[in-house]
């Protein structure tokens, strides 16, 4: 009998799997193995995960209801968004009880305390008062609803307050809101004399003094609330002659975009509710009673207040490598050799100095780089307008397409362009999302190339917490097809074929593919057949279909997938042969690696795509192979290491993650070894979270 592997019951819902995927980071957040700290930053991870998700994935969706067409998994638009709904709310109880019996009690046990304003003494009152009239009270603006005064614009994800007020002589009733400030700090430490350590949350502070900002009324009740605005507003750029105007008309709809999620205090007046939901036009279903602080993102705050280390991880420094650090010349050692980085375990700050090098570098003639999502602060901006002043030829493309960073890549392009930089701002239709990096030096040898390829963005603050990995070539067709990939990016001309990269839109589908059909045509010749991925999604059904025949045909597949995950792992007769497993510790996994054994002659691969249409057939994206033979077999001991991790991985089958039984095996952190691994090389005494002695995993708490 002929299987189907496109039949819908074979795929999870995209949607559902990344809800999946943030119950897994509250899991870490439940997890008494972590530091305090780092579960309340674990918490903060999945509110601030769930904001996101709403703009982007939630909003599509309600932008194509009417549309009856049916996801891989069989679901329509409709009812993805009753399932989502119904798995959020769970996902919301779950977040304020951990925050509430958990981690409160816990942080209340180390005196460390989040205080209302009637929970405060007499001289703490005095001196939040004076803060609330200094700091606060001339920023406010408070607002009146009525007949005259229409319902103000409530900004995306910004708090606010709304109250039922009555009118001390006339004894009406009436709707007001104020906003809280983005200017004021969400979190302020209140002084004590004592041992305890307490904070309190401005939005708290405003309610006591709401009567203050409506004198001649009383307030009858009050409530904090907060909106989620749709942020997946289409750029027609067919239509837009600049795409940068484009994008800025674009930022600007979302201001004003529909409401998609309303959360409010839980205990808020029925009319208070009833007046949001009416001017706000929001449905039932979109509505969050939440059972504490809205919005937990303040605990990042809480998480950076000085004085707690001991409630964090012990700090780890990027290493910087040996022959890095002992080098007088980066370019003649990448001509000795491939220089490998796997971030954040080794430093990015050797990234950084290659382009700083290049820039004061009287040999270098240009520099071509893309640029996705860039730092603040970035000191590769400096050095590429450095580099301009100086007489390089430089050609940077900003991606403005780059979701929620698009006004900070717009400040960047013409702060590049100022400086005399050839800046590019994307390609129509497509994301440039691919990471790679080409100086060109003038030597006695004449022309060489110098290449930077990697999975993650040049982004300095990022390479310390997201897992990446990179390599310096100057190999001459890594050259010749750099300079190709720039030129193709620049102007219009496609090259006829590439000597290593494998490039999206175009080519990386169909070379991904003809990857899993060899290792397919071994098997079914007897012969062994093995691919390990590493991504951060899998949600292709073009690539899950072409897996599960795979599997069948007795591939052995080993998938490690951090978020999304479409595939159905370990079913009868499906997919006996795959194991996918996720891995969420201390830092954000976010390398891509493709292994295929290919009869012995093994093609291992990193990349900037993950197995999703979006990377496959809508961006620019670049698969580029690993020739160094050293290099090679460190990526491979990399999968070995998180292939054989037992306390940070969660092992899915038929759509349902749970974690490793630990009886009768090796306890192990892949993320803990690699911080060793990488100190042990690099002669580092510094510390780590633990040793490798590791304590056992223990069940979260049941609540």
């Amino acid at each position: 009998m002929e299987i189907n592997y496109s039949a819908p019951e074979n795929f999870i819902n995209r949607e559902l799997s990344w809800l999946d995927f943030n119950f897994r980071i509250l899991n870490e957040a439940r997890d008494k193995n972590h530091p305090l700290f780092e579960r309340i930053k674990f918490l903060a991870i999945t509110a601030s995960n769930l904001d996101e998700f709403y703009m982007v994935r939630v909003a599509s969706l309600r932008n194509i209801t009417s549309v009856e067409k049916r996801d891989a998994s069989g679901l329509t638009a409709k009812e993805q968004l009753k399932a989502i709904s119904k798995k959020t709310h769970k996902l919301v109880d779950m977040q304020y009880s951990t925050y509430l019996r958990s981690l409160v009690p816990l942080l209340s046990k180390e005196k460390v305390k989040i205080v209302r304003f009637d929970e405060l003494e007499e001289k703490q009152k005095k001196h939040i008062t004076e803060y609330f009239h200094s700091n606060i009270f001339p920023v406010l603006t408070p607002m009146a609803v009525d007949s005259s005064r229409p319902f103000p614009l409530i900004q995306n994800k910004a708090l606010n307050i709304c109250a039922l007020v009555k009118n001390i002589k006339t004894k009406k009733k009436g709707f007001v809101t104020v906003s809280v400030p983005g200017i004021c700090p969400r979190v302020i430490r209140v002084p004590s004399n004592g041992a305890e350590t307490e904070f309190i949350l401005t939005e708290e502070i405003i309610k006591e003094f709401l009567d203050e900002l409506f004198t001649g009324y009383s307030i009858i009740n009050s409530s904090v609330y907060r909106v989620m605005r749709d942020a997946d507003i289409p750029l027609d750029e067919d239509d837009s002659e600049d795409l940068l105007e484009g994008i800025q008309k674009n930022l600007k709809e979302r201001e004003r975009s529909q409401v998609i999620r309303l959360e409010v205090e839980e205990g808020i007046d029925d009319a208070l509710l009833k007046t949001l939901t009416d001017e706000l036009k929001v449905k039932k279903d979109d509505i969050y009673l939440i059972k504490g602080p809205v919005d937990l993102t303040f605990l990042n705050k809480i998480y950076s207040q000085k004085g707690f280390d001991k409630y964090k991880y012990k700090p780890f420094t990027p290493q910087v490598q040996k022959r890095i650090a002992e080098c007088g010349n980066i370019f003649d050692e990448i001509k000795r050799r491939d220089i490998f980085f796997h971030h954040p375990y080794d430093s990015f700050r050797p990234v950084v100095k290659f382009i700083e090098t290049a820039a004061d570098d009287e040999d270098t003639l240009a520099i071509k780089m893309t640029l996705y999502r860039v730092s603040g602060n970035s000191p590769i901006i400096k050095a590429l307008e450095r580099a301009a002043q100086n007489g390089k030829a430089v050609t940077v493309l900003v991606e403005l397409k780059a979701r929620f960073d698009e006004s900070n890549n717009i400040v960047w392009a013409r702060k590049l362009e100022q400086a005399g930089c050839h800046v590019i701002y994307g390609l129509l239709g497509l994301k440039t999302h691919s990471k790679i990096t080409e100086i060109i030096r003038h030597e006695q040898s004449g022309i060489i190339k110098y290449v930077h390829l990697a999975t993650g963005n040049y982004n300095d603050v990022t390479a310390n917490f997201y897992t990446d990995m990179g390599i310096f070539t100057c190999r001459k067709e890594f050259g010749d097809d750099s300079g190709a990939f720039f030129n193709m990016l620049s102007g219009f001309c496609e090259p006829k074929k590439w000597n290593k990269l494998i490039v999206a839109p175009i080519w990386l589908r169909e070379r991904t593919k003809s990857f899993i059909e060899r290792e397919i045509r071994n098997a079914d010749a007897g012969k062994k057949a093995h691919i390990i991925a590493k991504m951060n999604s899998l949600v292709d059904p073009q690539i899950i279909s072409l897996l599960y025949k795979a599997s069948c045909a007795g591939v052995k597949i080993d998938l490690i997938v951090r978020g999304i995950c479409c595939l159905r792992a370990g079913v009868r007769g499906l997919s006996e042969n795959i194991t996918v497993r996720s891995i969420t510790g201390r830092y954000l996994e976010h390398t891509r690696i493709y292994y295929f054994y290919n009869d012995g002659d093994e093609n291992i691969y990193c990349s900037s795509a993950d197995w999703m249409n979006r990377n496959l057939d809508k961006r620019v994206e670049i698969m580029f192979p690993i020739e160094d033979e050293l290099i090679r077999e460190k990526i491979m001991h990399v999968l070995k290491i998180q292939l054989n991790d037992t306390l940070r991985a969660s092992i899915q089958i038929d759509g349902e993650y749970s974690k490793i039984d630990l009886r009768g095996k090796i306890k192990s952190d892949c993320q803990i070894v690699m911080m060793e691994e990488a100190m042990d090389e690099c002669g580092s005494d510094g510390e780590v979270s633990s040793s490798r002695t590791f304590i056992p995993r223990e069940r979260p708490e049941d609540y």
